[in-house]
């Protein structure tokens, strides 16, 4: 990723749009109000890895969904900011109540309602199938598709520039 040591070093927080990021973007409908998604248990690995090392990570969602608050209480993620339909506000939210500056966040997202966070974040990441112009709103782009591995792929990378990656992992080398 094409980031300056400086701004990598500084980054403590990672910011996670839900539909397309964590998921592959499909929504399921079941009986009465259930709502499906998929989550991928690597990329939950990689957020437990992110916070294991110190790192907070939390999701910033245009949508709100019973789905999205199971998964955060499963990775204990430390902030959820949902049905946020002007994402920027959400995120200027979230940056208040987070005591973070957008400095300190890494946002990955997929599609255009993501873009303002990612100009104004830190560092931004696009997922491998994210839309032409988010990509281009990105300092890189994964080769991993949302909710196929892109977290995972980006906790690695982040990790490993940080010289957290080996200690965040250590218990598995034992």
């Amino acid at each position: 990723m094409p980031c300056a040591p400086d701004i990598i070093t500084s980054l403590c927080a990672v910011v996670l749009d839900v539909d397309g990021v964590l998921t592959d973007g499909r929504i399921g409908y079941g009986p009465g109000d259930g709502e499906i998604k998929f989550f991928d248990v690597r990329d939950g690995h990689g957020i437990v890895l992110l916070r294991r090392a110190g790192l907070q990570v939390g999701i910033l969602s245009g949508r709100a969904s019973a789905a999205n608050r199971r998964r955060a209480a499963e990775l204990e993620l430390d902030f959820v900011y949902e049905g946020c339909k002007d994402k920027l506000a959400g995120f200027e939210l979230l940056l208040r109540e987070q005591a973070l500056t957008a400095a300190q966040c890494l946002m990955i997202g997929d599609d255009l309602v993501d873009i303002p966070v990612m100009r104004r974040a830190g560092a931004a990441v696009a997922v491998a199938d994210a839309t032409a112009e988010t990509r281009a709103a990105a300092q890189w782009t994964t080769t991993a598709a949302g909710g196929r591995g892109a977290i995972r792929e980006v906790a690695e990378w982040l990790l490993r520039e940080q010289g957290k990656w080996h200690s965040a992992t250590a218990k598995y080398f034992a």
